[in-house]
Formats: structure tokens, sequence, C-alpha cells
């Protein structure tokens, strides 16, 4: 019945409707630095099985094929793009880049994801207290924490995190804190929390953690970003391809109460 095209139709609609709210959002993003774009995965739903493949009719014969009327279709998770944006220079000695695998570790509320959010973005400021900070709206502190004494001239963040401090009057630079990764088994498994900032959840698995350099790490890049990974053409190709889907979707339910009427006219004759 001309029914389940309204509401295989519907199901489209609203699928197609949540995947251009990512779309969006991933065009809203292309200047968020270490920004990760995302993607729709679509599924099927249930099938009304109208007739059973392999059925043997009175002569012994099966039948080859079975008669499935599909109910629509849902959006079954969004999936990360987990690959490197571009460099970025900046000429900034807190502006840091992890180029590789990993994400930096940041002090959040301990009643979200253990207390420990994870980013790709590097953008560090210095709080009034001296400590390493993400440039946030939240400014969240750098996990292991990092302090910057007050008479610092120069810093330098060595390839394997290392993080040094020239101070006023010394010749040689004080080694003040170790920058730390940490890399997930299933990061796709990680919950964005808003302002840059992932957190792990069951999916994910735990955190593993090391400094830049060890094993599959990336190693850090001092006075650059990592830029966002969107690619603004492929994701306005995907806004058109989503766009004349759900033309189609909505002609799907034109056709189908256009049916509707004509079945609901036949009493007339």
């Amino acid at each position: 019945m001309a029914v389940v095209a309204l509401h295989s139709a519907s199901t489209g609609l609203s699928a197609l409707s949540t995947e251009l709210d990512i779309i969006a959002n991933n065009l809203a993003n292309v200047n968020t630095a270490g920004f990760k774009s995302s993607r729709a995965n679509f599924e099927d739903l249930l099938y009304q099985l109208k007739a059973q493949p392999g059925v043997e009719n009175a002569n012994g014969d099966q039948r080859p094929a079975g008669l499935a009327v599909g109910l629509g279709t849902r959006i079954s998770n969004t999936q990360f793009d987990f690959t490197t944006g571009s460099p970025l220079e900046t000429g900034r000695e807190l502006d840091l880049m992890v180029d590789g695998a990993g994400m930096f570790q940041v002090r959040i509320l301990p009643e979200i994801g253990n207390g420990i959010g994870y980013t790709r973005a590097g953008n560090f400021f210095v709080n009034r207290d001296g400590e390493m900070v993400l440039g946030n709206s939240d400014g969240p502190r750098l996990e292991p924490p990092i302090t910057i004494p007050a008479d610092t001239e120069r810093i330098e963040v060595s390839a394997d995190g290392t993080v040094f401090a020239y101070l006023a009057g010394q010749v040689d630079p004080a080694n003040v804190g170790q920058i730390q990764l940490a890399t997930f088994v299933n990061p796709n498994g990680l919950r964005s929390i808003g302002g840059n900032l992932l957190v792990e959840t069951a999916a994910s698995g735990p955190p593993i953690q090391g400094n830049p350099g060890e094993g599959t790490l990336g190693t850090i890049l001092q006075k650059f970003l990592e830029s966002s990974n969107v690619d603004p053409v492929k994701e306005l190709v995907s806004l058109i391809k989503t766009q004349r889907a759900f033309e189609m979707n909505s002609q799907s339910i034109q056709a189908a109460d256009a049916v509707l009427e004509v079945i609901s006219n036949l009493r007339r004759f």
C-alpha cells in the first residue's frame, strides 16, 4: 500500500535532515583548529517479508527469490575523520601541533569523562598562575600540568614534548615539564562535548598514554597549529547530494499521496 511508501519516505526525510545538520556543522567549523569532520552512516530498517525465498511448491520446486518490502532508513552513527589537518604556521611559542597520532590531554570537570578531555587543538595560553591552558572558552589546564615561570623570556618545546623555559639572566634553559599524548583503540567511540574536546567512553576504551615520538605517537611541532580537516569542496558536493535526495523523498510522498487520493475516490464510481 502507498501508506508504507509514505512512512518510508518520511524516514528518509528525517535521516537526510540529520545529515544536513552534520554537513552544516562541518562547514561551520572549517576554521576551527584541530577540528575533525564527521559523516553520517545510514542503515535500512525492518522489512515486510511477503514471500519467503526457498519455499517449495507442490511440484517440489523452490522459490528462487523472496518478496520483501523495506520500511525506510535511519542514521546508525556518525563517524569521525581523524586524518591530520594541514599545518598552519603562526609563530606563537605556545601554538603546538601533533604531527601524527595522538591528542593533548586537559583537565575538565571530574563528572565528565573521568575528568580528562582530549583535543587536537594546540592553541595554548598561560593563565595568571603560569599554567599552560587550552585556548577555548573555559581554559582547561594541560594534563600533566606544566607551569611557566614568571621571569621566562622564551619558551621552547622539543619534538618529544619537553618544555624548556629560558629565564631572565640565565644562559641554559630550565626543563619545566613534559607534554604527554593519548591515543585510543577506537577513537570513533569518543564523545564530543564542544570546546574542541572529546571524552572517553566505554566504546573508545581507555587512553593509551605516552610521550610524543614513542611508539605510534606523533611528534610536536612548535609555532604551528593543525587546521580543520574539513574539505569545503567535498562538503558542498555532499550538501548538493543530500538536497537532491531530500527532494526525491518528498516526491515519493507526493506520489504516495496521489495514489491514496485515487484509492479514496474509487467509492464514487
